[in-house]
């Protein structure tokens, strides 16, 4: 019994003597998206706190490219030692959907937390006669084809949400893929979107100015700053529950009491009462996950976009 326990304790040392090494030099996250999106600021207030909480600089590289290949190239690549992560995200699960090929798969890498969670919003000019979901349906129902949803380019979060409501529903209307946000917008006033498909956080201001109208949130609960406006189940559809979320991984085979440090400083970060204030106003709910349950987000993720992309037609890259 005590050669049994003295063994135990000896295959022990190494994992404790790797979790007092770790870290020990800054840490680098490699972002796919440019600077200023939701997703790269969520990631820069957290940031600081876990620089804290790890005893070592963060450093925060931005390497925008179509699908994050790049950055998921480089993090997939680099040594599983902790020291460079990347920001993963809902778009890296549709990416498996939309590209033939990719440099990495799910399994190159070792996931350690989801950080956010942020819905998106279905909205209208207020001048439109659609007040809500069910006005929504029963117009597009009467008009078959001819009800424009406007979103961004084919592929992202957006325009996929808006094919899922298209099959979830069983309507038939026109989805237009749009440049960008701005375009997005102009569309919905000048009455060439009959509605829009955006991620909320950018959309608040213009809900409560008026600018724009509130259909539907399309989480399966209420977001906390706008609690007057529904969701999309609340309102007759049922099984439609989408949202953007970002979270951290490391290259595969990072050592398991890295991931660990790693996950505890992100809940210790997200646990402060600044960050949650901070992401209140980005319109994100801060939530952590275990590894394993971020890695059956993105494995359930991936599933579910490539069954959107394949229905609606869109061919991969």
């Amino acid at each position: 019994m005590i050669k049994r326990l003295l063994g135990v304790l000896l295959l022990a040392l190494p994992l404790a003597a790797a979790a007092q090494k770790f870290p020990t030099k800054p840490i680098r996250i490699v972002v796919p998206f440019g600077p200023g999106g939701v997703a790269d600021i969520t990631l820069r207030t957290i940031a600081p706190r876990m620089s804290d909480a790890l005893g070592e600089q963060i450093v925060i590289e931005n390497r925008p490219s179509a699908g994050g290949i790049v950055a998921g190239q480089d993090v997939a690549r680099s040594t599983p030692d902790g020291h460079t992560l990347l920001l993963i995200s809902n778009g890296t699960a549709v990416s498996q959907a939309l590209f033939k090929k990719l440099p990495y798969e799910p399994k190159s890498f070792s996931m350690i937390s989801t950080i956010g969670f942020f819905p998106l919003v279905i909205l209208t000019d207020p001048k439109s006669p659609i007040q809500n979901i069910q006005d929504l349906l029963e117009q597009a129902k009467r008009n078959p084809g001819k009800l424009n949803a406007g979103t961004i380019g084919v592929g992202s979060t957006q325009n996929l949400s808006a094919e899922l409501f298209k099959s979830t529903t069983g309507i038939d209307f026109q989805i237009i893929p749009y440049k960008n946000t701005g375009e997005v917008l102009t569309a919905a006033k000048n009455g060439d979107a009959s509605v829009i498909f955006e991620i909320l956080a950018p959309m608040t201001p213009h809900i409560r100015s008026g600018n724009l109208r509130a259909l539907a949130v399309t989480t399966a609960k209420r977001f906390s700053t706008l609690p007057d406006v529904p969701t999309v189940m609340e309102q007759g559809v049922k099984n439609y529950d989408v949202a953007s979320w970002n979270g951290l991984a490391g290259p595969a085979k990072t050592p398991r009491p890295a991931i660990e440090i790693l996950h505890r400083a992100v809940v210790t970060a997200l646990g402060e009462a600044e960050v949650q204030k901070r992401f209140a106003e980005l319109g994100v709910e801060p939530r952590s996950s275990t590894p394993e349950q971020l890695a059956e987000l993105f494995n359930t993720e991936t599933q579910r976009w490539t069954r959107v992309v394949e229905r609606a037609g869109i061919p991969k890259q």
